[in-house]
């Protein structure tokens, strides 16, 4: 039991998720789930408590029972005492202090990552304000490498997005064309495919490996199916780069999705055991969303975004190349309006970060959610300034396949000029041998007639 006294009003909290929960910015999911602060006075209570917590009470409370979550195993069993040990005496509300001193350079805070749970990620968020989150973040770099290398200081990756709704060969191929004259595709060219079949996924890695190899563009693909769809196209010989697979942060939420870790590691040794890294041995690439376990029931009474940390645990398992936060997608259920996604977004990639995480932020929301793309636009912009490993880039920003609003080819021209920001380097490279680069090092505008249009778009007609 955690109690603060206020304003002359005593506060008692009967455990430590419930310290967690109520002392979180107000969201649509908390309150369906019936755990957020029923008022400010109450919210700015939990935080008093939280502040004086000891960041070892949660190596000895488990906000879900260690006996019945193989994931709250997974945190506690890989915990690294040594690397904990410099802020081990802290307070969270000192390691917030902490976090945001000189001290907390680049190298001090990926020292420190192993040793942190999600728990004390997400606590110390709780205590932020926004320009908090992106001060910390900033300062963290989480680089990862396959073809491309991604999150090196200075860059942003792009994830060329090219879905279509009946999986269309001439409407993918014509998207990453679209996609690769506006310099995107360096994170991955990744399609969700409209089918979970075998045959479908084979034929779309078949696809963009055509493309890939005839203009030996240094990336990756990604078909984001099913992790045991990918094992079966392995092992069918299809030409896999990186395994998906959605993931969250319980046992049970995970089961949701058909998937728990040993299953995870099966696909991962399926393959790296394919070899077809150049620059690097990353080949897993996971996507989250704060509410996916509460809209399977399996949160534990946990708020979202303490649960969403703990799915950065499974994924620092994995050594990922690619993490993102699909941080809008899920609806208003969960996040209502773009405050409450602008807030979640900088959540998601600090406490990404701060665990070591290669975090992205699909940066979206639904049609039914009370934002719009100015809401996008300035998430999208802070996460800039943050130092976000990659975005994604949508033709038009709307994805016609899952029917939700995210980021267009042209939000990531904008956002690289905006701030200085270049390609990964082995994407860069290639962009200027292909005559697509200014003088300034930026992608150019090409007139349809210029050689590297025309050799692309015979590519890709040839290829669909």
């Amino acid at each position: 039991m955690y109690a603060t006294t206020l304003g002359g009003t005593r506060h008692v909290f009967p455990d430590l998720k419930a310290v967690l929960a109520e002392a979180s910015p107000h969201r649509s999911g908390d309150a369906l789930a019936g755990i957020a602060a029923p008022s400010d006075e109450r919210r700015v209570a939990a935080r008093h408590v939280l502040a004086d917590l000891p960041l070892a009470t949660f190596l000895a409370e488990a906000v879900v029972p260690y006996e019945t979550d193989e994931v709250t195993r997974l945190i506690l069993d890989s915990h690294d005492a040594a690397a904990f040990a410099p802020v081990s005496a802290m307070t969270v509300g000192g390691f917030r202090e902490w976090l945001l001193s000189d001290a907390a350079d680049g190298p001090a805070l990926a020292g420190l990552a192993p040793g942190l749970t999600p728990e004390m990620a997400a606590a110390v968020s709780k205590l932020m304000r926004n320009q908090d989150l992106i001060a910390v973040a900033r300062k963290a770099r989480v680089v990862t490498a396959f073809r491309t290398t991604v999150g090196l200081p200075g860059r942003l990756s792009v994830r060329l997005q090219p879905n279509h709704p009946t999986d269309d060969a001439r409407g993918i191929a014509a998207s990453i064309l679209d996609g690769l004259l506006y310099g995107c595709g360096d994170a991955v060219i990744g399609i969700n495919p409209a089918t979970d079949s075998t045959a479908a996924v084979t034929e779309l890695l078949a696809l963009i490996e055509g493309v890939r190899t005839r203009y030996a563009i240094p990336t990756q693909s990604c078909v984001l199916a099913h992790v045991t769809t990918t094992l079966e196209a392995i092992g069918r010989g299809a030409p896999v780069d990186l395994a998906f697979q959605s993931i969250a942060g319980t046992e049970a939420a995970n089961r949701s999705f058909g998937v728990d870790l040993a299953l995870l590691r099966e696909a991962q040794a399926a393959t790296l055991s394919l070899g077809r890294g150049t620059v690097g041995t990353n080949v897993m690439y996971f996507e989250t969303g704060q509410g996916s376990a509460l809209s399977a029931e399996a949160h534990h009474g946990v708020d979202q975004q303490t649960v969403e940390a703990r799915a950065y645990a499974v994924a620092r398992a994995f050594s990922p190349f690619l993490v993102n936060t699909v941080v809008g997608f899920i609806g208003p259920e969960y996040l209502f309006d773009g405050k409450q996604i602008i807030r979640a977004g900088l959540e998601d990639h600090f406490c990404g970060k701060l665990l070591g995480v290669p975090m992205g932020v699909d940066v979206c929301y639904t049609n039914h959610a009370e934002a719009d793309q100015d809401d996008m636009d300035a998430l999208l912009t802070l996460l800039g300034v943050a130092g976000v490993n990659f975005v994604m880039g949508v033709p038009g920003a709307d994805d016609v396949m899952l029917q939700y609003q995210s980021t267009s080819f042209h939000d990531a021209l904008y956002l690289r000029g905006a701030l200085g920001l270049r390609p990964a380097p082995e994407f860069e490279t290639w962009l200027d041998g292909m005559g697509m680069l200014g003088g300034d090092g930026r992608v150019r505008a090409l007139p349809p007639a210029s050689e590297a249009v025309r050799r692309l778009l015979g590519g890709m007609e040839d290829a669909a």
